[in-house]
């Protein structure tokens, strides 16, 4: 079937976005744009941050995005399951969301709104060590706004309702910058053009508008950070005593990464299997180090449980979840 291309339609799209920008966020901020590239960053930059005296728990950080975003139009809406089975197993990113209108050409989604959505992905970078860097996790939260935009201009108000809602959290706007390349890209039905924001030195994600490549009239943006790397920038503490706290250095990283992952998706109810998504965590609890391991793992993922817990009710107990985690790291 031959499928009909605009391909001025992702330019179009792109050279509206500086001053879309521009409008929305007004004239407290300095706009660099050539064209292919746009810089969004505020005029005082160079002064000193200062992290909190008292770093917020994940319940009241989740509580203050969740409070935040409904103030700015998007509530919360329940997450997606876990278990995906589509184009890919498990649900990897709160955008999935949007495929009923993006992908299947359907005038809905899934949801819409404010996501803290779990999710699991292979993807994140490694040392040399094939150890995680920092900032990175097999398993997180995915902090999403999804939803169906009328036009450029929604899209716009809603990176201003973000930037409001990081400076509710305490990051202030002189430390804050957004960039991007002005010109779209495309997987296979969908086209989208990305912008990144960052905090000093770090990226926190970005904001995607997104289209149906033969309906470019579907708008839709996926506004997306993570709540473990918000908390990270906005606490500067360490990477891995802010994930495992107490239990840092007493398993290798690699080992701590797996336990959590797989108390998310054993609290699912995705039990390990030779294929599909069981298939996958059967592939986590294999990365777990037996000799680390040798005295338990319930510690950790009660502790886990209790976080993953935060974005919605899991299946099975922390017990048994780690009754059967012990089982199968034995076959």
């Amino acid at each position: 079937m031959l499928i009909l291309e605009n391909p001025t339609v992702g330019d179009a799209m792109a050279q509206r976005i500086p001053g879309t920008l521009r409008e929305v966020l007004g004239p407290h901020w300095e706009f660099t744009a050539d064209g292919r590239h746009i810089e969004v960053r505020h005029p005082h930059r160079g002064t000193p941050y200062r992290p909190p005296r008292r770093p917020p728990s994940w319940r009241e950080l989740l509580d203050c995005l969740e409070t935040g975003f409904a103030r700015d139009g998007a509530p919360r809406d329940v997450c997606l399951p876990l278990r995906w089975g589509r184009e890919t197993e498990l649900t990897i990113s709160a955008v999935q969301a949007l495929d009923p209108l993006l992908k299947d050409g359907q005038l809905r989604t899934h949801r819409s709104g404010f996501l803290p959505q779990p999710v699991v992905r292979f993807t994140g970078r490694r040392d040399a060590a094939g150890d995680l860097k920092d900032g990175f996790l097999t398993s997180f939260v995915n902090i999403s706004r999804v939803q169906r935009v009328g036009d450029l201009h929604e899209y716009g108000a809603i990176l201003d309702g973000w930037l409001t809602i990081l400076s509710q959290l305490g990051f202030h706007a002189r430390h804050l910058s957004i960039n991007g390349s002005l010109s779209s890209w495309r997987r296979r039905q969908v086209e989208g053009i990305t912008l990144r924001f960052r905090h000093l030195d770090r990226t926190l994600g970005d904001i995607v508008l997104l289209w149906n490549t033969e309906h470019p009239e579907r708008l839709a943006v996926d506004l997306g950070s993570g709540l473990e790397r918000l908390a990270w920038a906005r606490t500067q503490e360490r990477w891995h005593q802010l994930i495992y706290g107490s239990f840092t250095g007493a398993a290798p990283p690699t080992t701590l990464d797996a336990i959590r992952t797989a108390t998310l998706l054993l609290g699912h109810g995705i039990t390990p299997a030779s294929r599909g998504a069981g298939g996958i965590t059967r592939r986590v609890i294999g990365a777990i180090d037996r000799d680390a391991a040798r005295l338990g793992v319930g510690a950790l993922v009660r502790e886990m449980y209790g976080y993953w817990s935060l974005f919605g009710v899991l299946r099975a107990p922390w017990p048994e979840i780690a009754r059967a985690i012990e089982k199968e790291m034995r076959l």
